[in-house]
């Protein structure tokens, strides 16, 4: 193989197709037709004289040589993209960035509105998209550039992933107003045996936030708890106002619509609190834009700044 004559834009199509073990799903990551994707493959293979990748249930296997040499290049083109925007600036004002969050229901709404009246006012000609990407599939879509960061329960725990703790959140119970336990109350405080008397609401759009909900009950020996589960938040706050229903609930989510809603807030036992992080990936550490993005996020939620964000109106959404 003589390297001089390797283009090296082909050695992106090596990683991606290594990467998502498709070569349909590395032309989309790489804005290439599937044919033009294809033909780059073909090429690779005259290059190397190797078939780098075969086909095998699961999609295309990477042979031996592809398996040596992937995580190579592209641990070399992460380095040689941060290198390259090293030193650069980014002026909002006149800036044209398109952004790409992944934020779930609820993290849209607590975390975009307050984002994008800075972006108004500080990028106006950048543009902000929601991917929601699924929590599972985050760290692969931070690495393929499909989004470029992600708030919400997360952990960088993979290779490349960058995380920063933006607030420690915490459980709380919503009721209607005029709700009254079972058995006489102290102050704002739900106790364990009220909880196991009363019939419980529970929102999670996602299996994460689900599994985090059923631990958070589990620790208040609830796990057999008679509940109402919601596939979104949205309908939380009409849902308790006309019920008995007790949800469990964000302590933001439920600072942002009781007053709006005439609901009560009630304090759960210890043990409900997890961590909202802030997660990129590693080959936009450096980056200026990159740096601005999350630099706005920091100074509008960092350390628990959402509580002096507006309520969320959540009329409408489900």
């Amino acid at each position: 193989m003589n390297f001089r004559q390797l283009d090296l834009n082909l050695l992106r199509v090596l990683c991606a197709i290594h990467r998502t073990g498709s070569v349909t799903e590395a032309g989309q990551q790489l804005a290439l037709s599937q044919s033009a994707t294809s033909n780059a493959l073909a090429r690779l293979r005259h290059c190397f004289g190797d078939a780098l990748f075969v086909r095998s249930p699961s999609g295309l296997h990477p042979t031996r040589l592809a398996q040596r040499i992937a995580p190579l290049v592209a641990d070399h083109l992460l380095q040689l993209e941060a290198a390259l925007c090293e030193g650069e600036s980014f002026e909002p004002a006149s800036g044209c960035v398109h952004w790409r969050l992944s934020l779930s229901d609820l993290g849209e709404m607590m975390f975009l509105p307050a984002l994008a009246r800075e972006l108004r006012r500080s990028s106006p000609g950048s543009r902000l998209s929601n991917e929601a990407v699924d929590a599972a599939r985050v760290s692969a879509a931070l690495e393929a550039r499909e989004i470029d960061l992600a708030i919400g329960m997360l952990q960088a725990d993979h290779q490349g992933v960058l995380g920063e703790l933006l607030f420690r959140e915490h459980y709380v119970a919503l009721t209607a107003r005029d709700w009254q336990s079972a058995t006489p109350t102290i102050g704002r405080r739900l106790d364990r045996a009220q909880l196991s008397r009363a019939a419980l609401a529970l929102a999670a759009p996602t299996a994460s936030l689900l599994n985090n909900v059923q631990r958070v009950l589990e620790r208040l020996d609830l796990g057999g708890a008679n509940c109402v589960r919601l596939r979104h938040y949205g309908a939380v706050p009409e849902l308790v106002r006309g019920t008995d229903l007790v949800a469990i609930v964000p302590q933001m989510f439920a600072d942002a619509v009781a007053a709006r809603h005439d609901l009560r807030v009630w304090q759960l036992p210890d043990g409900t609190s997890y961590d909202v992080m802030m997660v990129w990936h590693q080959s936009v550490n450096g980056d200026p834009a990159q740096r601005w993005l999350r630099e706005q996020v920091r100074h509008l939620f960092g350390q628990g700044r959402i509580a002096a964000n507006e309520p969320v109106d959540c009329a409408g959404l489900g």
